[in-house]
């Protein structure tokens, strides 16, 4: 059995999810936002994101899949499940979990501009450069975590640990 090694407490999760919500409602407060969550991980963090905002929002859900059963990318992504809300021609903000090697990410976000949106950023709520492969930036970024194989609070492994309140590192 695996152990785990606490990386973020639910109080320190709170406290990253407020701060961000914060910064976003500032910065969008007079524009129209549409947030598009990245299934399945970052649906938990979603969630409570959208309850500390202070505009209103539009919410949709997109799903890439690279990892499956893996512990490390298999380096091609590939679209399982397309927004369906037309987003051309607006500012449009990503919800990420984590941002590991980036190459879902990237993908993603090329995807974005071919639907011709005004603007795409990214907001996760780790940000992860261990095994970063691809040079991207995060535009609001919860935390950053240099290493580790982190669990809990919808990230995942083989579609366990997400129940967990909590950010953990998975210790095989």
């Amino acid at each position: 059995m695996p152990d785990l090694k606490p990386v973020l407490s639910q109080e320190e999760i709170e406290t990253t999810v407020s701060d961000l919500a914060q910064q976003i409602s500032h910065d969008y407060k007079d524009r129209e936002v549409i947030l598009v969550g990245v299934l399945k991980g970052a649906f938990v963090f979603l969630a409570d994101l959208i309850r500390h905002l202070t505009i209103p929002v539009k919410i949709d859900f997109i799903r890439l899949a690279s990892y499956g059963c893996n512990t490390s990318s298999c380096g091609t992504v590939c679209l399982t499940k397309e927004i369906e809300i037309d987003i051309g021609g607006k500012d449009v903000l990503v919800v990420e979990d984590i941002v590991d090697t980036g190459l879902s990410i990237k993908f993603l976000i090329e995807h974005l501009k071919t639907l011709k949106v005004r603007s795409v950023r990214v907001c996760a709520l780790i940000d992860k450069h261990e095994r970063r492969q691809s040079d991207i930036a995060v535009d609001y970024v919860g935390r950053v975590i240099e290493k580790g194989f982190l669990v809990g609070y919808g990230l995942d492994y083989a579609e366990g640990y997400r129940h967990l309140p909590a950010v953990y590192d998975l210790q095989f």
